[in-house]
């Protein structure tokens, strides 16, 4: 039986050379390969007690919907700046070459829910640092942040301590 890793697509010297970047559209474009990725992250948090599933936009969307319905739970996105219609909070940081701002709506968690993160891919860490901050300005508890991939040669996981981390995927590289 395949895993989630098997359909991956690696291509060699992209953006730049010296880098493999990792594909999650052959994955997304497979029935089983889709499948079996969010049936891995969900099985990440099965003996978790949650109230609610967080996704970032946008490929948290795609791995964190399927899980929330899953488990009949909510689901409430984080998304970039001026994205979110309703009262919103937001939290900006560094990216490599820059700043970017994400939001949440200000009535999206309540006090003292359990809050599971979901995202395709963690590299330096940044955008799920940025995402705990606005979940416990608003009282939420992350219980567990759960990617598709991790890059741990990126030591994106070095912000997160504290926090119980897990991905499907580890890449030991960049």
């Amino acid at each position: 039986m395949k895993k989630a890793q098997d359909y991956v697509r690696s291509i060699p010297d992209f953006p730049e050379p010296g880098i493999i970047f990792r594909d999650i559209t052959s994955v997304l474009q497979d029935a089983d390969g889709l499948h079996t990725a969010i049936d891995e992250m969900q099985a990440l948090i099965t003996d978790q007690e949650v109230d609610v599933i967080v996704g970032l936009e946008s490929r948290g969307f795609i791995f964190g919907m399927p899980i929330a319905y899953n488990l009949h739970k909510p689901f409430v996105p984080i998304r970039k700046k001026g994205k979110l219609p309703c009262e919103t909070i937001e939290c900006s940081y560094d990216l490599e070459y820059g700043k970017a701002t994400i939001e949440i709506h200000k009535d999206a968690i309540k006090p003292g829910q359990k809050v599971v993160i979901v995202d395709d891919l963690i590299a330096t860490g940044g955008t799920i640092e940025a995402a705990i901050k606005l979940i416990e300005q608003l009282g939420g508890e992350v219980v567990k942040i759960v990617f598709l991939m991790e890059l741990a040669g990126l030591k994106g996981r070095e912000k997160l301590k504290g926090y119980d981390v897990e991905s499907a995927i580890v890449y030991e590289g960049k």
